[in-house]
């Protein structure tokens, strides 16, 4: 198998495209094409020559390109699912069928995650099955662009984050049995492309690529890198054109979207404004905002909070605080202290009726005492937060806290267990009983009533299907 460090030495030419070669016309969103299995023949053909018939039919497949089946897994974020949205949608669109069933695929394609250590070592294992398997992979993510040397990425092509708008190029040469690595970050891909989504009502944004942090923990900036923003008018056509081709929800994504044009010289107030006004007044469409640190939010408090008012946005933000204590967040480099977090909480809980807050904490971070620990499980306590996504710490390779003295794994445990069942004994929702209220339903349409039940108990999961389904893990 040859190996390539890069589709030009394929393609030729500056460009990456071989003389003649030209794309088809894309439109903008494409429709999902599944496979449909062909009925047995066990009448008339006997199992041999079954299978000599499926293996003549994948040799044909294999001969034309673009013909191929290709099974694409993803892991990780929003931002994540979006880039293979993306990609299912460009080589559907070029002609390859895609398929969620690996065993009768081609080739896979695995977009991969690198915040933690589970994901990544999941990533492997499916690897490892497929070069068991004998298929052809092609790795995506930011697994191999924070670690392209990794033992497992041997024998597979690559591409990178800001390149997937060459997906189709690194499966049509991995096909043909040459390994490619695609991973010199060069300009924002379009938001233009075709896409395949994994909900047809359901439009994933990335408004920006990177942060501006240096987090002792984060292996994603490795991958995703420094800042860079998408312009306000890309992004209002972005939302025009899926407006029209039936999208209900659009979720803005990014590492951190608080930090959106402060590399182009506008901000995220700047383009809420004019991304609401192309959103029809009947609400017929919503708008989420993603995660957003507290650093970059904190001068904007306001405008951002009028915005998260408006009867099409969703009064919910993301905002992780990681830890309770000043002394692990300043070693965690997070750039705010505690009772900056807390006057985010605050100011937009005041400002905004409804308003739905989410955060993160991670459990054991290195040096964290138990009286360190003890300021987070206050300050959750204090908010009662709906939603919080407790991890314990994973020392991600090349990163400053993976070289920082560890609590012990027990007390980790122990730690993230006590955050659980305090988290669990929340009733966040339970002055909600009696009220009929208005909610999304994303399969289907209009918005349907729900009238939550008078009983003194409801189910927790209940209440959480109900009123935060929007915060879905893509896993």
């Amino acid at each position: 198998m040859g190996s390539l460090e890069d589709i030009e030495d394929v393609a030729g030419g500056t460009h990456g495209w071989p003389a003649g070669y030209h794309f088809p016309v894309l439109p903008a969103a494409v429709s999902l094409k599944p496979m449909l299995r062909k009925k047995k023949t066990s009448l008339t053909l006997d199992s041999a020559q079954q299978a000599e018939d499926d293996a003549s039919a994948k040799s044909a497949r294999t001969m034309v390109p673009g013909t191929q089946i290709v099974y694409v897994k993803t892991f990780g974020c929003a931002h994540n699912q979006s880039d293979s949205e993306y990609m299912a949608g460009q080589l559907s669109a070029y002609g390859y069928n895609l398929s969620d069933d690996p065993d009768i695929a081609d080739l896979w394609l695995i977009n991969t995650c690198t915040v933690k250590s589970p994901s990544q070592s999941a990533m492997e294992t499916l690897i490892r099955r497929g070069k068991v398997m004998g298929k052809p992979l092609v790795i995506a993510g930011c697994v191999p662009q924070a670690g392209k040397d990794l033992k497992d990425l041997e024998g597979v092509s690559i591409v990178g984050v800001q390149q997937i708008d060459r997906v189709v190029e690194v499966v049509e040469e991995t096909l043909k049995g040459h390994e490619v690595r695609l991973l010199r970050r060069q300009t924002l891909p379009s938001l233009d492309l075709p896409k395949v989504r994994k909900n047809k009502f359901v439009e994933i944004i990335p408004i920006n690529v990177g942060c501006l942090g240096a987090c002792t923990y984060c292996k994603t900036k490795h991958a995703r890198g420094h800042l860079g923003s998408y312009p306000v008018y890309a992004l209002v056509d972005r939302i025009k054109a899926v407006i029209a081709h039936g999208v209900k929800e659009i979720w803005l994504s990014s590492e951190d979207t608080g930090a959106y044009g402060r590399d182009i010289g506008t901000n995220l107030p700047a383009l809420l404004h004019a991304l609401v006004k192309e959103l029809p007044q009947d609400r017929s469409v919503m708008l989420r905002v993603g995660m957003t640190n507290p650093p970059y939010i904190l001068q904007d408090l306001e405008a951002i909070a009028d915005i998260l008012h408006h009867p099409c946005v969703y009064s919910f933000l993301h905002v992780p605080v990681q830890s309770g204590s000043d002394s692990i967040l300043q070693a965690m480099k997070r750039e705010y202290t505690v009772s900056e977090f807390r006057q985010v909480v605050d100011t937009l809980i005041q400002l905004v009726p409804e308003m739905h807050i989410a955060t993160d904490i991670i459990c054991g971070f290195p040096g964290e005492t138990s009286e360190d620990f003890q300021d987070t499980l206050k300050l959750v306590r204090d908010y009662n937060f709906p939603q919080v996504h407790i991890s314990q710490f994973y020392p991600r390779p090349g990163t400053p806290a993976a070289r920082m003295k560890r609590v012990p794994t027990l007390e980790v445990k122990r730690r993230s267990r006590q955050l659980t069942a305090l988290f669990e004994s929340f009733t966040p929702y339970a002055h909600m009983k009696d009220r009929i209220l208005k909610v999304w339903s994303l399969m289907l349409h209009p918005m349907v009533f729900i009238l939550l039940p008078t009983q003194s108990h409801m189910s927790r999961s209940c209440y959480l299907l109900i009123l935060t389904f929007w915060e879905l893990v893509l896993m």
